[in-house]
């Protein structure tokens, strides 16, 4: 048996030096694939590997709670590689002590779970970090989760999400980055490092970038449906931030339940053999999502289960996620010749590579510390990390007459909504072991920030009863109470259920009497600040109609209501900017700000102009545009200067504008750099993402942010499908959000 003892004497090569020991073809049996990585160690224990326990190492079963005897017989037998959902570093170690010291192999098993924002101190869902659009904080936040979660006896994550949509309805645009592939490849890349880089050896876990790939595209906004996405619009806009996780060395790959071109990920040799393995270059573990090999019968693409399972180890799917098809039918057809061996031994080889990333095959019991899981998590310092956070995310959509901050006239606040004491729904979806109690509620938060200062007053307003209009008894409470107050904070939104997987929408009004109810108190003239709780844009033209100010929470995690009274009281001057554009109407959906030029131009507002590409009945405006977000001061830009207007290949163009604070606060404004190709081969968006800078400014303060445009930013995918740079002439935009730009042009000569 390869026990702890024997396994630490096969290791030649330290973890300082594993790039250097993943071994080419050249260099280990002439069985292995010249892009699966090894060392002696992996081929020491896959030599003594019988059949069925190559295949019990590719075998991911899910369990909670306590182990059944029957799985833990399965342990014993080499029969299960990877565990998902089973948590806690006292049992974990248990299980590990039975796989190492109980099975024949000795292998430990590698422990999985869904840490998405957060393991215990749950930080906002992804899509509100991305509105932050700091880089730095993103990888910091994905750091907390890695050390709390390491504790937690966890090795390995499914996350980043880094899924493109443009439609608000489908419900896990929650856990995205919004819909610009630039700004979600260098949120995919921080997520990455904050998992695998950023702690202390032992304090790391293996990201997992998910779901490959075009599973954001899903039609109508309804989970797992089919998706009918173009070749062109695979690589502008689904492959970049895949990209850009593989770059940053990520641990594995995880396919999408949905189909490409009509055939299923699972099965899909095109996307994952010549796109994924071969085109990005990714050689590590590529497994299934949930049981997506039934899919393969399910969508008529496989007769039964046993094409199924060969299509799937055929287009090097090397982990079975909870179908047991691997465990039950690969030796089978490995010995009916219908499978060769060498698929499987290359799987393993995976697999074992993940754990020995992870440090388990150097030292199988070495991350299962009681005391260390007690001391991180909920720590002091992820609980600060995790506000700052939550801080950073909130955007501010409005603010008429200086709403906010709160100021000290204000002694009677009356805070209204169905949502002002969530505390589940703050957390969201995919919220890991964190638990409402942990949760500071707004309301609560609030009392806690202006304290006895302060009169608050509270009314539910209405109730949320699923999508039904449930509650309207408890609106007049909610008026008078706004009638006794100064103003008014109206916390609305939507349950965390509502969003996430399997969180579609047809409505993207606030579920419920929501709206009706701040209609009804927006009749009594108080100043109203409403605060949207949600995974998603909501159509919140109404909303921001009745209110002088409004703040976009998202679901903001564990400390998200003492964000939020930091916010209204001015302790936090809001700085993000919004990563996905808000519609006035849900029938503008999909709407996004990079559209493609079309022969017919587009008008503002309503028009009566047929002959334009817009709407009879309503603007094709958004509400609110992508990059949009307010700050309690205000900056001016200066026109854009180019340091010249002609750029050859092997050159650059320095682009500059000069931004003041012109307000009376301290603020940190996030300056956009977007480029137009004026005339190309293939149709250009409007306007395209290509840098942004952080500026902070003091009062009167002015600062010159400057952009360097290379070569690089200017490639596009050409007819042939290649990057391609063309001569001709390009637009450079430059301003706070995508809408509102200043432009200067300059010439690429060939």
């Amino acid at each position: 048996m390869l026990n702890a003892a024997t396994l630490k004497s096969l290791l030649v090569c330290s973890t300082v030096v594993l790039s250097a020991c993943a071994m080419s073809s050249k260099t280990t049996s002439t069985t292995t694939s010249p892009t699966t990585p090894t060392n002696p160690t992996i081929e020491a224990i896959l030599a003594d590997l019988t059949l069925e326990e190559k295949v019990g190492q590719l075998h991911l079963i899910n369990f909670e709670g306590e182990p059944t005897e029957e799985q833990l017989e399965q342990i014993r037998q080499g029969k299960i590689g990877s565990i998902l959902k089973s948590n806690g570093a006292a049992q974990n170690l248990k299980l590990q002590q039975v796989a190492v010291e109980q099975s024949r192999a000795g292998i430990p098993i590698l422990f999985q779970e869904d840490v998405i924002h957060g393991y215990k101190t749950i930080a906002p869902v992804p899509l509100a970090e991305a509105a932050s659009w700091d880089i730095p904080a993103i990888q910091q936040s994905a750091a907390v989760a890695a050390r709390e979660a390491s504790a937690g006896g966890i090795q390995l994550t499914y996350a980043p999400m880094v899924d493109m949509s443009r439609d608000p309805r489908w419900g896990r645009i929650i856990e995205a980055a919004g819909e610009d592939p630039y700004l979600a490849s260098l949120v995919a890349a921080a997520r990455v490092k904050g998992f695998q880089e950023s702690g202390e050896p032992g304090q790391n876990i293996l990201a997992t970038v998910k779901h490959f790939a075009g599973y954001g595209a899903s039609l109508a906004g309804r989970d797992y449906n089919i998706q009918d996405l173009s070749e062109r619009e695979l690589r502008e806009v689904h492959l970049p931030p895949f990209k850009a996780a593989v770059d940053a060395d990520v641990a594995a790959v995880m396919v999408a339940y949905t189909a490409h071109d009509g055939v299923p990920l699972t099965a899909n040799r095109y996307m994952v053999q010549d796109v994924l393995q071969g085109e990005l270059g990714f050689n590590g573990l590529i497994m299934t999502d949930w049981a997506t090999i039934f899919n393969l019968v399910r969508a008529g693409t496989a007769e039964n289960l046993e094409d199924a399972t060969t299509a799937a180890i055929q287009n090097s799917i090397h982990m079975d996620m909870a179908s047991n098809q691997y465990s039950e039918l690969l030796p089978k057809l490995v010995r009916e010749g219908r499978v060769d061996e060498q698929l499987i031994d290359d799987a393993v080889r995976q697999v074992l590579m993940l754990k020995y990333k992870a440090g388990l095959l150097q030292d199988p019991y070495g991350r299962f510390d009681e005391a260390l899981e007690k001391a991180e998590l909920l720590s002091d310092a992820n609980i600060a990390a995790t506000k700052e956070m939550a801080l950073k995310s909130m955007v501010l959509l409005k603010n008429e007459q200086q709403t906010l901050p709160i100021t000290n006239e204000v002694k009677k606040i009356a805070v209204i909504g169905p949502f002002a004491k969530a505390q589940k729904d703050l957390i969201g979806w995919w919220p890991g072991l964190g638990e409402a109690k942990d949760v500071v509620s707004i309301l609560s938060g609030i009392e806690a920030e202006f304290g006895d200062s302060v009169e608050i007053t509270y009314a539910q307003g209405v109730t949320i009863d699923r999508f039904n209009k449930a509650g309207a008894e408890l609106i007049p409470e909610a008026v008078k109470a706004a009638e006794q107050a100064d103003m008014v904070i109206m916390v609305l939104g939507e349950q965390e259920w509502m969003s996430g997987e399997g969180g579609g929408l047809a409505s993207l009004h606030l579920p419920g009497l929501q709206e009706e109810l701040l209609r009804q108190v927006a009749k009594t003239d108080k100043p109203i600040a409403t605060v949207i709780v949600s995974g998603r844009p909501y159509v919140l033209t109404d909303v921001a109609q009745h209110s002088d100010a409004l703040l976009q929470a998202w679901m903001p995690g564990t400390t998200g209501g003492t964000a939020v009274a930091e916010i209204l009281s001015g302790k936090f001057n809001p700085q993000a900017k919004l990563p996905v554009t808000f519609p006035q109407h849900q029938g503008q959906v999909p709407i996004f700000y990079s559209y493609k030029k079309t022969s017919h131009p587009f008008v503002e507002g309503i028009t009566e102009d047929r002959y334009s590409t817009t709407y009879r009945d309503v603007p094709h405006e958004p509400l609110y545009p992508f990059g949009f977000g307010l700050s309690y001061t205000n900056y001016s830009y200066s026109d854009v200067t180019l340091n010249s207007t002609t750029m050859d290949l092997q050159g650059s163009i320095i682009a500059s504008v000069e931004v003041t604070n012109t307000g009376d606060v301290a603020g940190r404004e996030i300056v956009q750099l977007y480029l137009h190709d004026k005339v190309a081969s293939v149709t250009q968006p409007v306007k395209l993402l290509k840098d942004f800078t952080i500026l902070d400014l003091a009062p009167g303060e002015s600062k010159t942010a400057k952009f360097t445009i290379t070569k690089d930013k200017l490639a596009f995918i050409g007819i042939d499908y290649q990057p391609t740079i063309e001569a001709g002439e390009f637009v450079v935009f430059i301003g706070a959000n995508s809408a509102d730009v200043k432009s200067a042009e300059f010439s690429l000569t060939n």
